[in-house]
């Protein structure tokens, strides 16, 4: 649930039409090979301590303003160390926030309920994208929403592979919603998409680069109820009186049936009284 909503509204490339079928496997995006694959137990903690460190500096810095002679010097390494894992900055920043997105990723699919509602799949996504960016990931967040929405940005090209998998969860709830008739059908699945994400980076822009606070379980409650709303389909307040009534009819239903045989039942005991009184007094 992270700044990959953000990049959907604006880079994303046109769906075809979209099944739920098509949107059961996501596989994960290929990332771009290290200049030299970390063989050794060595190696491979120190390609951790380049990545943790670069995330620390994109984070407080932006794409821009860092610089891989700080993550060296940070480490206490040489620069010529993080090139030799690394091409450059653009390759370790892409893996960077590559690696981001993946913690965001299984976080969602991990917790995603799912034997819930499709309202309540819905629900879970929306809060998990506000609490795992705004609580999580500020920086990362900021830095993809400034500066890698861009298609010019050097970023934009190792971005969008990753943008169509973090949406990937929400767009299986929309089809599968569309399917049953929970979800309105008269729009493309990419524009339900956009109108989802889209106030949501409202949020984030205000939270990220406004520095405004934010309550973000308020927040997102309310944006739920918003887009719920939004995503119903154009006659779902008559379906639900037509269910209500339904109901009503049947319990009505019921009810006459109970009353019925309770007084079949208080007919028969009086019978059985009847009876009972009239054999003494034979008797």
């Amino acid at each position: 649930m992270t700044c990959r909503a953000t990049m959907v509204v604006t880079g994303i490339l046109p769906l075809q039409k979209l099944t739920l079928t098509h949107m059961m496997a996501a596989p994960k995006a290929e990332r771009p090979l290290s200049r030299r694959q970390p063989a050794g137990r060595k190696s491979q903690q120190r390609v951790k301590e380049i990545l943790q460190t670069g995330r620390d500096v994109f984070s407080e810095k932006g794409y821009e303003r860092a610089t891989t002679a700080e993550i060296a010097q940070r480490l206490g390494i040489s620069e010529a160390t993080v090139f030799s894992y690394f091409r450059g900055k653009r390759e370790l920043c892409a893996r960077v926030i590559g690696d981001w997105y993946d913690e965001i990723i299984d976080a969602i699919e991990s917790g995603l309920p799912r034997d819930g509602t499709v309202r309540q799949q819905f629900a879970f996504i929306v809060r998990m994208h506000l609490r795992l960016m705004l609580v999580n990931g500020t920086g990362l967040c900021a830095l993809v929403l400034s500066e890698g929405r861009s298609r010019q940005h050097e970023l934009s090209e190792a971005l969008v592979d990753l943008q169509r998998r973090y949406t990937a969860p929400l767009m299986r709830v929309l089809a599968h919603g569309q399917e049953t008739g929970q979800i309105r059908r008269d729009m493309p699945l990419r524009l339900l998409r956009s109108m989802v994400f889209g106030p949501m980076e409202h949020v984030l822009w205000d939270a990220t680069l406004v520095n405004r606070r934010t309550d973000i379980e308020a927040t997102a409650e309310r944006l739920i109820d918003v887009l719920w709303s939004a995503l119903q389909p154009p006659d779902a307040s008559l379906a639900a009186l037509r269910q209500f009534r339904n109901v009503v009819g049947e319990a009505t239903r019921q009810l006459e049936e109970a009353e019925a045989a309770h007084k079949a039942g208080d007919a028969a005991a009086v019978t059985r009284r009847t009876r009972k009184v009239t054999a003494s007094g034979a008797a």
